[in-house]
């Protein structure tokens, strides 16, 4: 998540005086807290207090919400940063360092994860981030008694879609597909898996500075999203109706209300997902179809922590939160998956954790979420660049403009986006 690097008084103020009572706060029991800022609200933000409760010393867990950037740029300014921050993309993490506000780390001895996740946290050959949370983002979820057999393959689901979509016009029956376009990381998620399967050589070019955002291997991939998204009654109310509804809400739409079949989600949806978890109605997942079967791609995001410069304490609780146990009370509550290979699959109490993280330990298969990557404002955020962009091209295919004519203008639109951040053409 970003924002311009100009922030408002009123943001500084309130960023500010957060610090300050939150600083308060920790000192007030004599022993000074290692303070905490995460990205984490509602049932994440309580999992993971229940896991700092098992550090020795004092720990205390901000929620920052998911403009993390904006809040820790105004505690900078005010001088009261957090010890430590767990943030959502690792282009903050590289960012941070390159300005000079972090500490290297130093992970447990127990800390491992895959190389194509370990790179991507080091500046200058220097470690300043580590992860410790990640999530599948190659996912589809859906109700056994709405799709006993879930599409195999991209055409697949191309097919069904159409046929859904022409029975829920007909006779008012669910639509195919719940999505929330109205958060933008939704439809970013979708573009990213289908480019991994069209032009998987390509997909990790994109995140440097020499992308060609007009090239073939973009254009095939919304091309691609074209193809189903324009089908004629795909989403629940339409396009635009899409575009309004919310992440959490599309997940109700297809587990609860069931007035849709289907919906793309990472794997934290299980966290909207969990008071429906019931019985033989319990919704499931499958992969998301790619161009052949058993041929799919496989998306991962993640949370990593960082130490800001002169943190008291904040080196140490890192090496701590990279132990192979510390996160325990998590995996035991559900809900989590390790980026660190050194968890035992055995610590995850259901059948789709482990599946999930044996699939991401698979060598040479991930694919690290490709616009949290992403340079500056280019990364995307409520109203701003690629999330922005993507919004725009749904609107578009969902409205009856021509595939052609619709990415001509996305194409246009993400080149030069990435321009302005610096990350390619």
């Amino acid at each position: 998540m970003t924002t311009t690097a100009r922030l408002s008084r009123r943001s500084l103020l309130r960023a500010a005086a957060a610090g300050t009572t939150a600083l308060a706060a920790g000192c007030s029991g004599g022993a000074r807290s290692v303070q905490v800022a995460v990205v984490w609200s509602t049932s994440e933000l309580d999992r993971f207090r229940q896991v700092v409760a098992g550090y020795p010393a004092p720990v205390q867990v901000v929620s920052a919400g998911n403009d993390i950037d904006a809040f820790l740029r105004a505690r900078h300014l005010a001088g009261t940063s957090p010890d430590v921050a767990i943030l959502p993309r690792p282009g903050l993490v590289t960012e941070y360092a390159q300005r000079g506000w972090l500490s290297p780390v130093r992970p447990s001895a127990e800390y491992s994860v895959p190389d194509e996740l370990g790179d991507l946290l080091t500046a200058e050959g220097q470690r300043y981030g580590v992860w410790v949370k990640a999530a599948h983002k190659s996912l589809v979820w859906r109700l056994r008694s709405m799709l006993p057999e879930p599409p195999a393959t991209w055409d697949e689901l191309v097919a069904m879609t159409r046929r859904l979509g022409a029975l829920a016009r007909r006779n008012g029956g669910p639509a195919p597909l719940a999505i929330g376009a109205a958060d933008g990381w939704v439809l970013t998620d979708w573009f990213e898996n289908v480019l991994a399967d069209v032009a998987p050589d390509d997909y990790n070019t994109l995140a440097g500075p020499y992308a060609d955002w007009q090239g073939r291997a973009v254009r095939d991939a919304l091309d691609r999203l074209a193809e189903l998204w324009s089908v004629d009654g795909a989403f629940l109310g339409g396009g635009r109706r899409a575009l309004l509804t919310q992440y959490e809400e599309s997940v109700i739409q297809v587990v609860y209300a069931r007035r849709a079949v289907m919906l793309v989600g990472a794997d934290f949806t299980a966290d909207v997902v969990g008071p429906f978890q019931r019985g033989p109605q319990a919704p499931t997942t499958f992969p998301f179809p790619g161009a052949q079967p058993g041929g799919r791609p496989l998306i991962v995001g993640g949370d990593a922590a960082v130490v800001f410069a002169d943190a008291r304490g904040g080196v140490e609780l890192i090496e701590w939160l990279t132990r192979a146990d510390s996160f325990q009370p998590w995996l035991r509550a559900g809900g989590y998956l390790s980026p660190n290979t050194n968890v035992s699959i055995d610590s995850y109490t259901d059948q789709v954790g482990r599946r999930l993280v044996e699939e991401m330990r698979a060598p040479g298969t991930l694919r690290f979420d490709l616009s949290d990557q992403l340079p500056g404002a280019f990364t995307g955020s409520d109203g701003v660049g690629i999330w922005r962009i993507m919004q725009g091209f749904f609107a578009d295919v969902t409205d009856g403009v021509g595939a052609n004519e619709a990415i001509r203008r996305a194409t246009g639109q993400l080149a030069a986006a990435a321009r302005s951040a610096g990350g390619g053409r």
